[in-house]
């Protein structure tokens, strides 16, 4: 007995058109990126402005600004929440604030170098359209003319 050839589903060839083209490659491509720059940018916040911030205020550890709910409350935010004490994360919301305001500036400028380049590619002056051929035997035989009969 002859076994028939399998075929996927239809589904399964739209599928593969959808994700080669273009635009979904430049997104995951982008996302890939994005992920890569939230990594930079929550090292900067909590490695960086967090410790700076928390000198200019008096020694304050952002992370470490917490409320407890219920339970016990210990001398760190992690000491808490491993003795299962519920707790309100005042001081992570304040981080994630920071490292929010620090992407939107980031993409804020981003945009706006990319604004200006493509003005100027738009403002750059374009070569003329090359004359239609029929334009160019018209001013041949102008020449023609202007110079006389030959003879």
């Amino acid at each position: 007995m002859a076994q028939l050839p399998i075929r996927p589903p239809g589904w399964v060839d739209e599928f593969q058109k959808f994700i080669m083209r273009g635009n979904v490659v430049d997104l995951a491509v982008g996302i890939i990126i994005g992920a890569a720059f939230t990594a930079i940018v929550g090292s900067l916040v909590k490695d960086v402005f967090n410790p700076l911030i928390g000198l200019l205020v008096g020694g304050i550890d952002f992370s470490n600004i917490f409320v407890v709910l219920k339970g016990e409350r210990l001398a760190t935010l992690e000491a808490t929440q491993k003795a299962g004490s519920v707790t309100l994360n005042i001081g992570l919301f304040i981080n994630a604030v920071i490292q929010f305001l620090i992407v939107a500036f980031a993409v804020f400028w981003l945009v706006k170098a990319l604004s200006r380049l493509q003005r100027k590619q738009a403002a750059a002056p374009a070569a003329p359209p090359a004359p239609a051929r029929s334009e160019v035997l018209l001013e041949e035989i102008r020449d023609l003319l202007k110079q006389g009969p030959r003879g």
